[in-house]
């Protein structure tokens, strides 16, 4: 690890930090239906939009209504996807003249991109035509973003309201999200990803002459906006296989730069929104210190496991000094690529510009776990801040157990309804990530696609399932996806995933959205201090290893001893 490689970690984080503060009284101010400096151009599109599609904001859902609504609107969106993926052969905007994908990776592309995971196992150069990377995939980047917006705002007003029978309006909600957040950031860091050297065109292809005097058929497309929103909605998926390895998604340290800080800004800002909404920034800065602490400490670790590099690679002859450079690249450099992975899994982002399962066994458990946490370190935009309530909520929970007082957190008492719905949303990660990893780890059908043996072979296993439950989308290299049964089994954990943790998380809003709200007294917790921040942060380690430290015992940290003996697979 070196001085330049911390500082170029700091100023990117730094620069997140102080745009994400104004972006985030923007949103609060967004969400809470007040007018902004926006709303003169805005304005009259987001009233044609409710009336074309008759809907009345003023009328708000109730939980149940507003989840119905939202499940209902994304099984749309799958099924038009899924029909496009499946007839884009047949289609006349296919100047590449590709054919229609397979049931099942239609069905698992589809679900992807709904969920906002972005799982890909396919080469999108090679296997999506223009239109249904316009039409398809990044229409589906807004609109699930969007999603993951409104649901965190409708959670957040559970605690914000006093009373209430409503949680705002899901149609509304998704509207103003869009329109007034993710387009115009999408717009502004496409047209710099343009200048910074990313392809935006309908060309499909390019020839150009090598070094070597050989001609080269290089693929082009409408890249650059597909990227913006890929990385501000930390959907993931890339528009070239190799995703933000690729010199044409990612052409250089600043574009780099410019993606982390994509990935970052948006589910940061939210934190502050939220703090706005509930009337106390002090929640916000307690909630982003946890975010922040747990995130630091896995980029310090991943930096310091591949800054050491591998026994393999120093008898080979390589200059132990240079770390682990295998799979990641030059122009990036170790920093930069360790700061990439952890961001990338600490959201729910999924894109890549380094392959994790070439990380030493350490440095590439650190994204595994990251996951594995919940994804709320920050998470994704709008899940992973709804993702962190939840854990606050059993964290206040076993506060109140510790002192003897009812629970409360931000005036709302927290009693057994809302503890039920809470641990039943926190159970759905591990029971979907080792339920499918048993199945995977005996079944041929399953093992005939590792492209490894051993712990590492396990951890992939671990990992494509842990990408795909927490709506990730990265992936270890190896592991050969593309088949019935792991475009079915990964599909199926990605639904449950976003929507079986959804529902319940509604039902908390519900609940918590009919109570009064109670003025702090003697007895009640704080939680805006340094307290509350350990005991959340150690809540949700915790929660991570009981449920995983097991598995990961026998993946990567078994690799991890084998590697330091000498011993490969």
């Amino acid at each position: 690890m070196t001085v330049v490689g911390w500082l170029q970690i700091l100023a990117i984080l730094l620069a997140v930090l102080l745009c994400a503060i104004p972006l985030g009284h923007f949103m609060g101010r967004v969400f809470a239906g007040e007018r902004t400096f926006l709303s003169p151009v805005l304005g009259p599109l987001e009233r044609g939009l409710y009336r074309l599609a008759g809907v009345d904001p003023a009328r708000e859902q109730s939980w149940l209504g507003y989840t119905l609504a939202m499940l209902a609107f994304n099984a749309a969106g799958f099924a038009l996807l899924y029909l496009l993926l499946r007839f884009q052969g047949v289609l006349p905007v296919n100047p590449q003249g590709f054919a229609g994908l397979s049931p099942d990776l239609a069905f698992n592309t589809a679900v992807s991109f709904v969920t906002n995971t972005n799982w890909q196992s396919y080469g999108g150069e090679t296997t999506m035509s223009h239109f249904s990377q316009m039409a398809g995939l990044t229409v589906q980047n807004f609109l699930s973003a969007a999603t993951g917006l409104a649901l965190a705002a409708a959670l957040v007003r559970g605690f914000a309201r006093s009373g209430s029978g409503t949680v705002g309006h899901f149609f509304a909600d998704m509207t103003r999200a869009t329109l007034y957040v993710l387009l115009p950031l999408a717009i502004l860091t496409g047209l710099a990803q343009v200048a910074m050297g990313t392809p935006q065109t309908f060309e499909p292809s390019a020839t150009v002459r090598t070094l070597e005097g050989e001609t080269q058929t290089l693929a082009l497309g409408p890249v650059a906006s597909q990227i913006a929103i890929k990385q501000l909605g930390t959907n993931g998926g890339g528009f070239y296989n190799a995703n933000a390895a690729h010199p044409y998604e990612n052409p250089s340290p600043l574009s780099n730069a410019l993606t982390i800080w994509q990935m970052l800004v948006v589910s940061v800002a939210l934190v502050f929104a939220f703090g706005r909404l509930v009337g106390d920034r002090r929640q916000a800065v307690a909630i982003l210190s946890v975010m922040g602490l747990l995130l630091v400490t896995g980029i310090g670790i991943a930096y310091w496991a591949e800054s050491a590099g591998t026994p393999v690679l120093a008898a080979a002859g390589l200059d132990p000094a240079g770390g682990n450079m295998e799979g990641k690249e030059v122009r990036f450099g170790l920093a930069a690529s360790s700061l990439f992975a952890a961001v990338t899994t600490g959201l729910s982002d999924g894109a890549v510009n380094a392959m994790h399962g070439s990380f030493t066994p350490i440095g590439g458990m650190v994204p595994m776990v990251l996951i594995m946490l919940g994804e709320v370190l920050p998470g994704g935009v709008g899940s992973g801040l709804y993702g962190i309530l939840v854990i606050a909520i059993v964290a206040v929970f076993v506060a109140g157990l510790m002192v003897g007082r009812t629970p409360e957190y931000l005036g709302k008492k927290i009693e057994a309804k809302e503890m039920k719905m809470a641990i039943l949303a926190i159970l759905i990660l591990p029971a979907t990530i080792l339920g499918f990893s048993a199945l995977a780890a005996v079944l041929p059908v399953a093992l005939s696609g590792l492209g490894n043996s051993g712990p590492h072979g396990l951890s992939e296993i671990y990992y494509a399932y842990s990408s795909a439950a927490g709506n990730n989308g990265s992936a270890f290299g190896g592991l050969s996806a593309n088949s019935p049964w792991w475009n079915t089994t990964l599909a199926l954990a990605m639904l449950l995933g976003r929507f079986a943790y959804i529902v319940p998380m509604m039902a908390i809003a519900g609940s918590l959205v009919a109570k009064p709200k109670l003025a702090p007294s003697s007895g009640t917790f704080p939680t805006h201090g340094p307290l509350f921040v350990g005991l959340l942060a150690g809540i949700i380690l915790i929660l991570g290893g009981l449920q995983f430290f097991p598995a990961l015992a026998l993946g990567p940290i078994a690799e991890q001893v084998q590697m330091l003996s000498g011993k490969t697979f």
